[in-house]
């Protein structure tokens, strides 16, 4: 039994009430599946129908407004070989996004790494929190375009601009997260860590971290999220191979269908991404959510 474990029934927390009333009837688990599967099918056929039918009214031109069928064959070219051409800028659609994905993920990582301990400090030491505090926000406020050249110009365009833009990018939610959640941590729990004879570093490693960790990691899922909306302006720069550099040179070109296709894209590889977080929360906190 740990100390949070032990700490959290010395703080007298109320059983949770009994059920009362006739019990709500459960739909099978398989069967609810089914059914928002069929609701997200459904929109999606209705939103590319609508696609369609405004391209076939000619609202706009093609060229800007491609076809559902014309983006499809800017998929099926991105990602294969085609004419002696290697996909789009030389590179398969899945070599850009193995590219861009490794860029978020060193980013990120090392944004964790720093942003966790920063934001632990934030959270418990006061004086601390006065100073660092409002970098943090300062920065979180700060839109990636706005330092990518000055990153440019002190670390050339290479990969290390496109990392430190990413690390930058990801580093205020993590930090802001950890504070609010070390600072969220019930007062019951910490008084009572200290009754069972817990130091400062025991409380922090035994109680508080433990009790912030959902919160912890809904920070990590958030800057995730931010490095992937950034590392289009990152890829800017000598971004190929990268999702972001090839939807650059195809807007350089007028390619609106493979711009159109790098955004989708983006976006089903962005939902992968999310849920495979969502995975590692219910497996790392089986609690969150529990009374």
């Amino acid at each position: 039994m740990t100390l949070l474990d032990t700490a959290e029934k010395k703080a007298g927390a109320a059983p949770a009430p009994a059920p009362s009333g006739r019990p709500a009837r459960r739909i099978p688990a398989g069967v609810a599946a089914l059914r928002w599967t069929a609701l997200r099918l459904l929109a999606l056929a209705v939103l590319l129908a609508a696609w369609q039918a405004v391209v076939a009214a000619g609202v706009w031109p093609r060229v800007l407004v491609p076809s559902p069928g014309d983006v499809w064959q800017a998929f099926v070219k991105a990602s294969t070989v085609h004419d002696g051409v290697r996909g789009i800028s030389g590179h398969l659609l899945v070599e850009h996004l193995a590219v861009s994905l490794r860029r978020i993920a060193i980013g990120t990582g090392y944004a964790a790494l720093v942003g966790i301990p920063l934001g632990l400090l934030i959270g418990v030491v006061k004086p601390l929190a006065v100073v660092l505090e409002p970098a943090v926000t300062f920065l979180r406020t700060l839109p990636p375009l706005a330092y990518l050249s000055l990153l440019v110009i002190w670390f050339g365009i290479d990969e290390s601009p496109k990392i430190w833009l990413l690390l930058i990018a990801a580093l205020p939610p993590i930090a802001a997260a950890t504070a609010a959640a070390v600072r969220g941590v019930p007062t019951d729990l910490v008084e009572a860590g200290r009754a069972l004879g817990a130091g400062p570093v025991a409380l922090l490693f035994s109680i508080r971290l433990p009790s912030a960790l959902p919160e912890i990691l809904t920070g990590v899922r958030i800057a995730v999220g931010i490095a992937y909306t950034s590392v289009v302006a990152a890829e800017t720069i000598n971004g190929v191979p990268g999702i972001g550099g090839m939807i650059r040179d195809a807007q350089r070109y007028n390619q609106t269908d493979v711009v159109i296709a790098g955004i989708i894209a983006i976006g089903l590889s962005g939902i992968l991404l999310d849920a495979l977080f969502r995975g590692l929360e219910r497996a790392a906190v089986p609690w969150r959510g529990r009374a």
